[in-house]
């Protein structure tokens, strides 16, 4: 169980953080993933994303802080990370509903509570997973690329929205690689490169396997031998690939033996109905 044994050891960083800058990029060191990775699995694990209970669990805090402490309204924006009381009074009144002086000010007001977070194994209905393991050795992808910031409100890649007809006919031309993964995938590559790398950027690629030289315009993206276990995300899209990202991460890593190890990982449309989820992983050293 180091799965949760980890992510609740990041919790407890998050605790003793809640009133000074986190390090997001420290976060996911103790959980033993990327930043990317993290993120998102916490989301699918918690119901909500990692920003989203940072900032419910500080304005909580921050309801005690006025309501049993002697610090103005300005001390514990300042306390709780907000550069100003404007914007501080404005995220407590979406949180509480009520305004931080009311809550100062010793009014008899309702506010909310949310507790610190605690991950367990759940159990649920025998409901099948239906996956099989692929030893692949090296091999290149070549497509169009974006390099994507995750910031707190998580991976938004653009690229997929701007691709026109003339790119994905580009693409097919190029394609003469890998038949187990045969057409058009979608992959995300943590190992990111510039001058001004940094920790939490992503490379987003709509791509294919191919052989051929990378053309003008377009990238490449080198693979090397990897364990890929394939998940099949059946029924309609893209609610079938949500839920089964949520599984992978909430119900089949918990048990499995296995972790995420640090490749790109990929996805890959089959028909309307069912597409493939391609997770680098290897084995948990016990």
């Amino acid at each position: 169980m180091d799965l949760l044994e980890n992510m609740n050891a990041a919790v407890d960083y998050i605790e003793n953080h809640l009133d000074q800058e986190i390090n997001y990029g420290e976060i996911a060191k103790i959980a033993c993933f990327s930043e990317h990775h993290f993120k998102r699995m916490f989301s699918f694990i918690a119901g909500i994303s990692l920003a989203d209970y940072v900032r419910r669990r500080r304005l909580t805090l921050a309801a005690f802080d006025l309501k049993e402490g002697d610090m103005r309204v300005i001390d514990v924006a300042i306390k709780y990370g907000y550069n100003s009381p404007d914007s501080f009074s404005r995220a407590f009144q979406t949180l509480h509903e009520v305004t931080p002086s009311s809550v100062k000010n010793n009014e008899v007001v309702p506010l909310k509570a949310y507790p610190r977070m605690t991950f367990q194994i759940a159990i649920k209905g025998d409901v099948k997973m239906n996956y099989k393991f692929v030893e692949k050795e090296s091999f290149k992808v070549v497509g169009f690329k974006e390099l994507v910031n995750t910031d707190e409100e998580g991976f938004n890649p653009k690229l997929w929205s701007t691709m026109e007809e003339d790119d994905y006919n580009k693409l097919h031309e190029l394609e003469d690689g890998d038949t187990d993964l045969k057409g058009i995938l979608n992959i995300t590559a943590n190992a990111c490169h510039g001058e001004e790398k940094k920790d939490e950027d992503l490379e987003y690629y709509i791509a294919v396997t191919s052989t051929k030289n990378c053309p003008e315009g377009l990238s490449e993206l080198n693979i090397p031998k990897q364990t890929w276990v394939v998940f099949d995300a059946v029924g309609k899209m893209p609610e079938a690939l949500t839920t089964t990202w949520e599984r992978v991460y909430t119900e089949w890593f918990p048990t499995s033996g296995y972790e995420l190890d640090e490749a790109p990982e990929i996805v890959k449309g089959v028909d309307d109905t069912k597409t493939e989820i391609w997770v680098p992983v290897k084995k948990r050293n016990n």
